[in-house]
Formats: structure tokens, C-alpha cells, sequence
């Protein structure tokens, strides 16, 4: 059995990814700091900062979940990523790291980020700035099996679970409609699939619905 360990479980992404696993038959553990709020049925209730290597002994992926909005939390994109990769560094355990959308190239060359873009909304500019900078570090480890997951640039948290999605690489995919978009639920079904069957080890891909 495919055992995970979902770290910030209680957060939309991570709920829903729980829910994805644990309907698959995984056995899933929850990590969060408070009340596990999941449908896991064990947790490790724990801060991301005080979780050691011996916490996440022996599972077969890492998801971290994490995430921060407010100008002082940003940081902590990459503080919070260094710290799980530190703590797998060497062992078997994938990292799978619930990623954004700006850092997706635009052009075939990959010198234009979606961020960098006219019509990105400024308001997202220091979340999208933060999580590319921490794919950038982590891009430099080679000591950890990590697959960073970008969604579409319209991530719905309460989108329909569709069931089907296009897995696409480092530049921003549109589906056949034009649309640069998925559902949080359809995107946990992406990340599951990447656990059971992908194998895009230190690489970044990215989820659009089909």
C-alpha cells in the first residue's frame, strides 16, 4: 500500500488531496498543527518548522501543501520547503510540493514567467514571486526526489471535480477552449496520479483541465 504523508492537510488543497488518496486506498497520514480535520484517520500533529526526518521515516511521498499569503508569511515559502527537503534529503521519499502558476513560462524560450506578463493581477505578484523563487532553490537540490506541481492560472478552490486534466511541463498549457484553468479538486486527482504512476523527478509540470 502507498503510504503519504500530506503536510498542511487542513488547508483546501490538502484536504481535498487527503480525500483523493484516502479514496484510493492509500494510506494517508495527515500533518497538521491543530485538530486534523481530514478524512485521514491518523495525523501527526506538529508545526511544518518541528518536523524532524524521523516524522517522515519511511513514506513513500511528502506533499507539502503549505502555503502563506501575507507579506511577512512569504517567506516561508522557501523556508518551509528547505526544511522538508533537508529533513528527505537522501532517502527514497518523494517530495511533492503543491506549487503556483506565475513562475510557468509564457515562451518557448523560457526567459518570460506568466508573472511577469501585463495582465498578471498585481495583487498576486508577491505569492507568485515567492513559490517561484522557491522552485528556483529548489531546483539546486539534487540530494531530493521533488516534483514541484503547478496548477492553471485560474485555480478554482471550489471548482467541479471533472475527472480528466491534461499534464503539461514548464510553459503555461491552455486546454482546446482556450482556458487556463483547474478545479482544486481535479488538481488533487493530478497529484495522487503523480504518487501512483508519474515518475518526474526533479522536474516542474503543471495541471490544466481538458
Amino acid at each position: 500500500m502507498t503510504s503519504i504523508a500530506v503536510v498542511a492537510a487542513n488547508g483546501k488543497a490538502g484536504k481535498l488531496i487527503v480525500k483523493e488518496a484516502v479514496n484510493r486506498g492509500f494510506d494517508v497520514i495527515a500533518v497538521v498543527r491543530g485538530e486534523n480535520k481530514t478524512v485521514a484517520q491518523h495525523a501527526i500533529i506538529k508545526d511544518l518548522f518541528d518536523l524532524t526526518a524521523d516524522d517522515l521515516k519511511g513514506f513513500d511521498a511528502v506533499v507539502d501543501a503549505f502555503g502563506a499569503w501575507s507579506p511577512d508569511t512569504l517567506p516561508q515559502h522557501s523556508t518551509s520547503l528547505k526544511h522538508l527537503a533537508d529533513i528527505l534529503s537522501g532517502t527514497q521519499t518523494r517530495l511533492i510540493v503543491v506549487g503556483g502558476a506565475g513562475s510557468l513560462y509564457v515562451d518557448p524560450e523560457h526567459k518570460t514567467q506568466l508573472v511577469d506578463t501585463p495582465d498578471f493581477p498585481d495583487a498576486f505578484k508577491p505569492l507568485a514571486k515567492a513559490q517561484g523563487k522557491a522552485l528556483a532553490e529548489l531546483r539546486e537540490r539534487k540530494d531530493v526526489r521533488w516534483t514541484f506541481v503547478s496548477p492553471a492560472a485560474n485555480f478554482q478552490a471550489d471548482g467541479e471535480r471533472t475527472g480528466k486534466y491534461i499534464l503539461a511541463g514548464e510553459e503555461l498549457k491552455l486546454n482546446d477552449r482556450g482556458e487556463s484553468i483547474i478545479s482544486y479538486a481535479d488538481y488533487a486527482i493530478a497529484i495522487v496520479d503523480e504518487i501512483a504512476k508519474g515518475n518526474h523527478i526533479g522536474q516542474r509540470i503543471s495541471v490544466v483541465r481538458a
